[in-house]
């Protein structure tokens, strides 16, 4: 007798695996948002906190202002590497105990970015916490991928990536008060300590999750798929890289440029940050509807718009008539708009039994990606006596020409992936 659920289905169809799988896990959906959530929200502080405070300990440190970009791009090249090793085995593990030591080991690293003692300690600490924070972000949108079905998961993923407006709004802002307060050191502890805590609760509470396991799989190779028969696949990193090399050219430099270059005062770098997570927070909260009911690539043209306007405005045309409150608003709208189209689009690519593998790979290219954009920014830069920053109007022409590239591979994407599951569903049933 047919053990699947009543109802038309097909095995390779996301859906059809989660939805009764939901139910057998003893938990509810909101539940588990919330869990992964708040894992979320630890692993992408601990990222952001530390480029806003660059000024700071490249200062105690001696690390030349021009050169942050690599310290940001050692996380995130080591997080690119460790996701390419997590890619050929995490599908076969349980998600909860993988993102437990994934979750240890980033915690770990980050105490010890607290004791770093000049710029070669501090990469050091920085490549081990990438090692173990690019798994636990593949790990934690598998888990979203796997119990949410494809209608309702642009919604979900975009309450998740509210992780990353919470932490700029008040994790990022208290973060910079404690190191005017005390030492740049003291934020790494406080996150440290706070990831233990958020990450230890959330594994203690979340179910065990082996869905993955049971899916029927194929004999196709994820890597072959990427590199020479899934133009679907190839898209969805094409569209990923664009985003983070984009992004990640700029970010690195914003907290040294808005203090050298604009005169924007230390003491208030934190309302920055709080008012512009804020407003994304909002923002994110509606994106994830409008990305199911208007498509992703339409929302990514009016969050590819915005970001060219911000740099346009701040690095390009130097607009000091405009509030840098607003232009930084603007800019961090422009990335929960880009983020969440794009997440709701690569959840929708691989099978079941592949989600694992394919979210670590984008997470390699996710972070590579970042590394590039923040070496090539690095190199383009130099510091001025005054420690002004030169070459940011080209290091943003360039993050330009690199994001208007999203609209269209998304597009593209997304047509591919809508017929793929159309044929699914039209499929005859065998059995």
């Amino acid at each position: 007798m047919d053990d699947a659920p009543a109802g038309p289905s097909v095995p390779a169809a996301p859906a059809e695996i989660e939805n009764p799988a939901v139910a057998a896990l003893g938990v509810s959906e909101a539940r588990l948002l919330f869990l992964v959530s708040a894992v979320q929200f630890v692993n992408i502080l601990d990222f952001m906190i530390v480029m806003p405070l660059g000024p700071d300990f490249a200062k105690d440190l001696g690390i030349p202002l021009s050169s942050l970009g690599v310290i940001g791009g050692s996380y995130t090249a080591a997080a690119a590497v460790a996701g390419l090793i997590g890619s050929r085995f995490l599908d076969r593990f349980d998600r909860r105990p993988a993102l437990a030591v994934a979750m240890l080991g980033l915690v770990s690293a980050t105490a010890l970015g607290g004791f770093a003692r000049g710029m070669h300690t501090l990469m050091l600490a920085r490549l081990l916490a990438g090692a173990f924070g690019g798994p636990a972000t593949s790990l934690s949108l598998s888990i979203i991928a796997d119990v949410i079905p494809a209608a309702r998961r642009g919604r979900a993923l975009g309450l998740v990536m509210t992780a990353f407006s919470v932490a700029s709004v008040f994790g990022v802002p208290a973060g910079l008060e404690l190191a005017r307060l005390g030492t740049w050191r003291l934020p790494f502890f406080a996150v440290a300590a706070l990831g233990l805590l958020v990450a230890g609760s959330a594994v203690v509470l979340m179910p065990s999750l082996r869905l993955h396991l049971h899916a029927v799989h194929t004999k196709k190779n994820l890597h072959v798929l990427v590199f020479l028969r899934e133009p679907t696949v190839l898209l969805a990193l094409a569209a990923t890289a664009t985003v983070m090399m984009a992004s990640f050219a700029v970010i690195p430099n914003l907290s040294g440029y808005l203090q050298h270059n604009v005169g924007y005062p230390r003491e208030h770098l934190g309302l920055l940050y709080l008012a512009g997570g804020s407003v994304s927070f909002v923002a994110v909260q509606f994106v994830g509807r409008f990305v199911d009911r208007l498509g992703a690539a339409f929302m990514a043209l009016i969050g590819t718009l915005l970001f060219v306007s911000a740099l346009s405005a701040l690095f390009i045309f130097e607009l000091r008539m405009i509030p840098v409150l607003v232009i930084f608003v603007v800019f961090m709208t422009s990335m929960a708009l880009r983020g969440v189209s794009l997440n709701t689009v690569a959840s929708r690519v691989p099978a079941a039994h592949e989600r694992a593998r394919f979210m670590s790979l984008q997470s390699a290219v996710q972070h590579m990606a970042s590394a590039l954009g923040a070496v090539m920014s690095s190199h383009l830069l130099s510091e001025l006596p005054d420690h002004q920053l030169a070459g940011m109007p080209q290091v943003a022409s360039v993050s330009i020409a690199l994001g208007v590239l999203l609209p269209f591979a998304l597009a593209a994407c997304e047509r591919r992936v809508r017929r793929r599951e159309q044929a699914l569903v039209s499929a005859p049933r065998i059995g």
